[in-house]
């Protein structure tokens, strides 16, 4: 006879309310049913779980451990029993989302609260990841839905909504520039510039802007993310060009926005799956991705104007 889910469910009430008595009411059945199963089951383990003093359950060290790997497994059944009972409830659910690290800061912050407004209780699982694993797993039907960069759809899946705006100039409080409105990449001889790694696309875009300018700056400092960028540039340590959302939303946090006079197309891209199942939840929250974007594109003119 091998150890039965009954076993289990009788050794975690024990482990829970502490007695023989407390389990028995927990499970609606007898003190010597539970005794009995619980003699059992240490009978097919070999070694005792609980040892009786004064009429007292005292779990053993195996029991411990043994608890640990039992409650592991009962979360995630309770996790399972919670997902099959909201399904099919709009004020209920869970949405899985996929997008560039940069999207996760400066723009799914004001998308949430706009979803949350109207579908209060759902859930929203943001996963942040870089290209090209971003489209990998979005190809693989993992997400609801994805935002990206790029202009194409990963295979099996679609384009919904794009939106286009260019790079902007960012430069700290007080800096000399900032009495420019739109800045050539011949304004930035000699500045001390703080840029993204050198494999980033955008990096390598202006690299070339700059070349071909035969301008030269001073290359002094280099990071992997917009929002590292623009703190480098808020303690003063430089000036530089990022994208749209992320300047946007640290504006007025230690740095300013300029134009540049030179195009580099920043592109926000929502992804539905193909073969994945969508609910209206998966709509309602592109729609508030599509109205954020919209937003940003008033508040972009405005602080750029």
């Amino acid at each position: 006879m091998s150890i039965s889910h009954r076993h289990i469910e009788v050794f975690r009430a024990v482990m829970t309310s502490g007695s023989v008595t407390g389990a028995a009411s927990l499970l609606y059945t007898s003190q010597p049913t539970v005794s009995r199963e619980l003699a059992r089951l240490e009978q097919l383990l070999g070694f005792a779980l609980f040892e009786r003093q004064r009429g007292r359950l005292q779990p053993t060290a195996p029991a411990l451990a043994l608890f640990d790997e039992v409650q592991r497994s009962y979360i995630g059944l309770e996790r399972i029993a919670g997902v099959a009972a909201n399904l099919g409830r709009q004020d209920r659910g869970q949405l899985s989302l996929l997008c560039l690290p940069a999207f996760a800061h400066a723009l799914l912050p004001a998308v949430c609260r706009r979803f949350a407004a109207a579908h209060h209780g759902v859930g929203v699982a943001i996963t942040p990841q870089e290209s090209p694993l971003l489209e990998e797993w979005l190809s693989a039907q993992r997400y609801d839905l994805g935002l990206t960069e790029h202009e194409a759809a990963p295979p099996g899946t679609r384009l919904q909504a794009q939106w286009l705006a260019d790079e902007v100039c960012v430069l700290p409080d007080g800096h000399p520039l900032l009495a420019r409105t739109v800045l050539a990449p011949q304004d930035f001889a000699g500045q001390a510039f703080v840029s993204l790694s050198p494999d980033d696309p955008y990096r390598v875009q202006l690299d070339r802007v700059f070349a071909d300018a035969g301008v030269a700056r001073q290359m002094l400092l280099e990071t992997h993310s917009a929002v590292a960028v623009c703190a480098m540039v808020a303690a003063g340590l430089g000036v530089a060009i990022v994208n749209p959302l992320t300047a946007l939303s640290l504006a007025g946090q230690g740095v300013q926005l300029r134009r540049f006079a030179v195009s580099v197309p920043f592109r926000v891209s929502l992804v539905l799956p193909e073969f994945r199942p969508s609910t209206p939840l998966t709509g309602a929250f592109a729609d508030a991705v599509v109205a954020e974007l919209t937003h940003a594109t008033a508040a972009l003119a405005e602080a750029l104007a």
